[in-house]
């Protein structure tokens, strides 16, 4: 089953929105990608062991990768930012995928923390976050960890892997049949890499033979520093409304967001997108009431700006009002 692909005015915004580009990993920019399978088989992938959040031990390439579609991506789950994100946007995919995901498709959030990332402890993770069956969740020993995330490409030369909060945030799909491996923001349109991982990645150099051509698009819709904002950093998360730009009937893990700016004080609303960290550990009544209400998932600190936040919250206003005149 493929996934319908997202509408052309939708489509060019998050084109715009999202500033990361595909890179091919272990490759250098301007080369040919290999696609031949031998290349990225067992002599170039490690064989770590790893233990997913149900206990059992696996092997990285014999029985995670070999001769599969996979999407893999590193976090750890004491992270107040960027990877509750990367695991809400998985989650998109995921449903989008359906019953796939474990059968011909396989999610793997590898931690990079397994000193406190135990199986108890993701799996806990995991079911804050409702996702479905087929996805792992993986812990391991740390030196092997690290080993594994320099020889994916995922750990930048002079990272310090110790540093947690400076981790890399790319998202890693490859088909190990095909040899096709590429890094994506994983902030990207869920719809564009549901497709990609539904299609095996054998339509990402070349169109669809059923896709319109360009000469056929409408004319592209520049979106506002507001929009850009939310479809980066928020829509993981929320919708809003239902008619959000195709992404309205992927509810998130957190409440929509239509109407906010006039349910909630303009103050706080503003400090609750600048340090909502801060807030909970404060225990604002507003802020634990919506951290108890959505199953205890508290709301990343986004390091928004000042300039950010206007931005969003004008961009929200003024969809709520493009809506209601609809």
């Amino acid at each position: 089953m493929r996934i319908p692909r997202f509408h052309w005015l939708a489509l060019a915004a998050l084109t715009v929105a999202t500033a990361c580009a595909s890179l091919w990993f272990g490759i250098d920019h301007g080369r040919r990608p290999v696609t031949s399978a031998s290349a990225w088989g067992r002599d170039y992938f490690p064989n770590t062991e790893l233990i997913d959040q149900n206990g059992q031990h696996l092997r990285f390439f014999d029985d995670l990768i070999e001769g599969k579609v996979v999407a893999i991506n590193f976090i750890f789950t004491s992270c107040g930012d960027s990877c509750p994100l990367e695991t809400a946007r998985l989650r998109q995919i995921q449903k989008l995928l359906g019953d796939r995901v474990g059968r011909d498709i396989h999610f793997y959030s590898i931690s990079i923390d397994p000193l406190h990332d135990t199986p108890e402890v993701l799996k806990a993770y995991a079911e804050k976050f409702k996702v479905a069956p087929g996805w792992r969740f993986l812990t391991g020993d740390y030196e092997q960890i690290t080993q594994l995330r320099e020889r994916l490409g995922m750990l930048a030369p002079g990272e310090d892997p110790a540093n947690l909060k400076q981790h890399n945030l790319s998202l890693l799909i490859g088909n190990q049949a095909t040899g096709e491996w590429i890094k994506v923001s994983p902030f990207e349109n869920p719809y564009i890499l549901a497709d990609k991982l539904g299609n095996g990645l054998q339509n990402w150099r070349q169109a669809s033979p059923t896709a319109r051509g360009y000469a056929d698009a409408p004319a592209i819709r520049t979106p506002s520093t507001g929009e850009q904002v939310f479809r980066t950093r928020c829509s993981a998360c929320h919708t809003l409304g239902p008619q959000d730009g195709g992404l309205g009937g992927l509810r998130g893990v957190g409440p929509d967001l239509l109407g906010v700016t006039r349910l909630r004080d303009r103050r706080w609303l503003e400090r609750w997108l600048r340090e909502p960290d801060r807030m909970l550990a404060e225990q604002d009544p507003l802020a634990t009431e919506l951290y108890r209400q959505y199953n205890q998932l508290p709301m990343p600190n986004l390091r928004l700006t000042d300039v950010d936040i206007q931005a969003l919250i004008r961009y929200m206003d003024d969809e709520a009002l493009r809506q209601a005149q609809r």
